[in-house]
């Protein structure tokens, strides 16, 4: 055998590599850190139902893990599609070009089949829970599959409002599944994430904002420019702080905390005015809403146990 036809180990992937590929390639397509940003507000949302209807976790885990399962499926369906969808800007984003739908890792055909069927299962499981719970689980998929990605996303600046939305409805998913959601808690809650959602997302827009331009995404800093995006950031921020106060039910040490946080980041915002460097202000305004978003909704939980 010549030396030329012996095949190079370097040119082989090994069982285990073409598993970590796999393992790495489907994390990027159900976005697993979005997804997972998304699970903790549907435990929260279950959490806090349980302890003021007086019920005990205990009696409700198989009820808990068809809602868990079944709203992750639903989510994970979703963001899947919009990875199906968003091949073409993808390709041209440095953040979203080793995606595996622009690598070609995952054939398009396989990824949309993947959306689809993650969909159908997730509703079939949260049907088995309550109808409200799977009614606020398809308003959520519908608003980000059709109108996030599919209308607004590329033609219009209030598409992060309509995103919101989806991202909003998570805790009135875990909620329902166990009574109605005719109540200010998930109410507020779903406020709290819909407002939050629109500074963070226009900071990470002002960090990738040559991305989006280059895409052609209408995010509101490629559009009406960062002056104008730093001035929305602080009144979103600023609207969040009333909202601790209608969940007298959780307690002072929750009011008095979340009142911190939410004056905490509306003085990193404010210190937006004054920066001279605008995308490290950006990614401090993005590093902050991840953690403050977590750490609220944990310390929901928290204080009610």
């Amino acid at each position: 055998m010549n030396k030329n036809e012996i095949p190079s180990i370097n040119n082989r992937k090994t069982p285990l590599l073409s598993a970590t590929i796999l393992i790495k390639d489907l994390k990027a397509l159900l976005k697993a850190g979005v997804l997972a940003a998304n699970v903790l507000p549907v435990f929260s949302g279950f959490w806090l139902a349980l302890h003021f209807s007086n019920k005990a976790f205990v009696n409700y885990w198989e009820l808990f893990l068809l809602t868990i399962i079944g709203s992750t499926l639903v989510m994970g369906g979703a963001l899947i599609l919009n990875n199906w969808y968003d091949v073409d800007i993808d390709t041209i984003m440095e953040r979203t070009k080793n995606r595996p739908t622009v690598t070609g890792n995952i054939p398009l055909n396989i990824v949309l089949i993947l959306g689809i069927v993650f969909t159908i299962l997730g509703f079939t499981l949260l049907l088995f829970t309550t109808i409200e719970a799977a009614i606020y689980g398809f308003v959520g998929w519908f608003t980000y599959v059709f109108l996030y990605t599919m209308w607004s996303k590329r033609r219009y600046t209030f598409n992060t409002l309509i995103g919101s939305v989806s991202g909003a409805v998570t805790p009135l998913i875990g909620w329902a599944a166990i009574e109605s959601s005719a109540n200010i808690v998930p109410i507020i809650l779903f406020l709290i994430l819909f407002v939050f959602q629109m500074p963070h997302t226009f900071a990470i827009a002002m960090k990738k904002c040559k991305e989006y331009s280059a895409a052609g995404v209408a995010m509101l800093p490629v559009v009406r420019g960062f002056a104008v995006t730093k001035v929305q950031i602080v009144v979103y921020v600023a609207c969040l702080l009333p909202l601790p106060f209608f969940l007298t039910s959780l307690g002072t040490a929750f009011i008095v905390l979340a009142t911190l946080f939410n004056l905490g980041w509306l003085a990193v915002s404010i210190g937006g005015f004054f920066t001279k460097d605008d995308l490290k202000w950006a990614h401090v305004v993005f590093l902050y809403s991840v953690n403050y978003i977590t750490i609220l909704f944990l310390l929901m939980v928290i204080v009610t146990v």
